[in-house]
């Protein structure tokens, strides 16, 4: 098998028929204030894995968190708002078949309901992070999960990078253990920048604070070839290098940090590109904004996206490139007047022949904010922000290690 991929199994290749499957994913989908779903991509994004336990004739099991409830310390009101149900009944509508949520994840109802499944037949059950024992990784916990299945599969990019008990702790305990297929295709994408990426490798690199991605950013610069900065930490960067960015957010105690790591990219030979010009306003609630030179931000001005000469400097930077790995925006995309930055390199990305890989989070929600034309050109986009960065990074995450066995 290739690189990451070594040592573990896809789904296809489990015994699964007839058996009760327990399939980890990450149905933490965003939800308004009626409890509708606004947002429903990861929900999409298993259901290839699903449907192939269903119709192999899996029992199946979905589990998943949502949100952050503190257990103890909830009314049963809030619980209710945190609940699963809502994805049940989403879930339900795109299989087109009943899933059934019974009122725990553990316990004598969630078992009543696994063992009266019958062949391709699937329940959810509820919100795992109502225990606190989820998120300790708490052996316990993982065993009486463990106990309602006879294969684990894992298919929650997302909480791979967390070592919780739905994700870890019970994953060891089955001898018949592997990864779904968005799992399956977030390791051979991710894991291919980190192990054999085709050069020209060029990353671009935004988002709030240099803080989040320091060693992302020493990670990248022993394999990239140019490194593009924009978003609010670019601010940082370029006031390491003494422009002015008045009322501009800043990271003042991170400005060594950033001139270290412009030295480093020098003694590696790395271009690193920061903004060539800016686009400023009074406010982040302002109407419009003016591009001008990156050095010539207006007294009590701030920098809320790239300049169109930054977005061509770019562009030009990655047009040859054979692989372009892009995480976190060039700007405050939410708003109009400083979205062009970020949807100016997302459409040229979506255009280039490059192997693309755009990590989750805001990166994602950017793609998919410049329209679906874009995001269906890119090579791939991840589900998840904080394990995509970690991969990246080199780390070892415990969700993928657990499922490696010798072979």
């Amino acid at each position: 098998m290739e690189g990451y991929l070594e040592g573990i199994r896809p789904i296809r290749e489990l015994e699964i028929e007839n058996k009760r499957v327990f399939i980890r994913v990450d149905f933490n989908v965003p939800l308004d204030e009626n409890g509708k779903i606004t947002d429903d991509s990861r929900i999409r994004e298993a259901l290839p894995t699903i449907k192939h336990a269903v119709e192999r004739g899996a029992r199946v099991i979905l589990a998943s968190h949502l949100g952050r409830p503190k257990p103890g310390k909830m009314s049963d009101a809030e619980l209710k708002k945190l609940s699963l149900e809502p994805c049940a009944a989403h879930l339900a509508g795109l299989l087109g078949a009943e899933v059934t949520l019974p009122e725990d994840c553990i316990g004598d109802a969630p078992k009543k309901v696994v063992y009266d499944l019958r062949a391709g037949q699937v329940c959810l059950l509820e919100n795992l992070r109502f225990h606190a024992e989820e998120e300790k990784d708490e052996e316990g916990f993982a065993r009486e999960l463990a106990a309602l299945a006879d294969v684990y599969v894992d298919d929650a990019f997302g909480a791979v990078h967390r070592a919780h008990a739905s994700v870890h702790g019970m994953a060891k305990l089955f001898r018949d253990r592997g990864c779904g297929f968005l799992l399956e295709k977030e390791i051979l994408a991710l894991g291919k920048l980190v192990t054999n990426p085709d050069k020209p490798y060029v990353a671009i690199l935004g988002g709030a604070k240099v803080s989040d991605k320091i060693a992302v950013l020493d990670a990248l610069l022993q394999k990239v070839d140019a490194l593009l900065i924009g978003g609010a930490m670019a601010n940082t960067f370029l006031a390491a290098k003494g422009l002015n960015l008045q009322a501009s957010k800043i990271e003042t105690d991170k400005l060594p940090l950033a001139r270290t790591i412009l030295e480093k990219a020098r003694e590696a030979k790395v271009d690193l590109v920061l903004p060539s010009d800016v686009v400023t306003a009074q406010s982040v609630a302002a109407t419009s904004g003016t591009v001008v030179n990156a050095g010539a931000v207006p007294e009590g001005g701030m920098a809320l996206d790239i300049g169109p000469n930054s977005v061509r400097d770019f562009v030009q930077r990655f047009a040859k490139a054979k692989t372009v790995f892009w995480n976190g925006p060039m700007g405050l995309f939410e708003k109009e007047p400083f979205a062009a930055g970020t949807f100016g390199i997302a459409k040229a990305l979506a255009e280039s022949s490059a192997f693309t890989v755009v990590g989750g989070g805001d990166s994602a929600a950017a793609v998919y904010a410049a329209g679906d034309a874009v995001a269906k050109k890119m090579g791939h986009i991840s589900t998840g922000g904080g394990a995509s960065l970690e991969l990246i990074e080199g780390k070892k995450l415990p969700g993928i290690e657990v499922l490696r066995r010798p072979e």
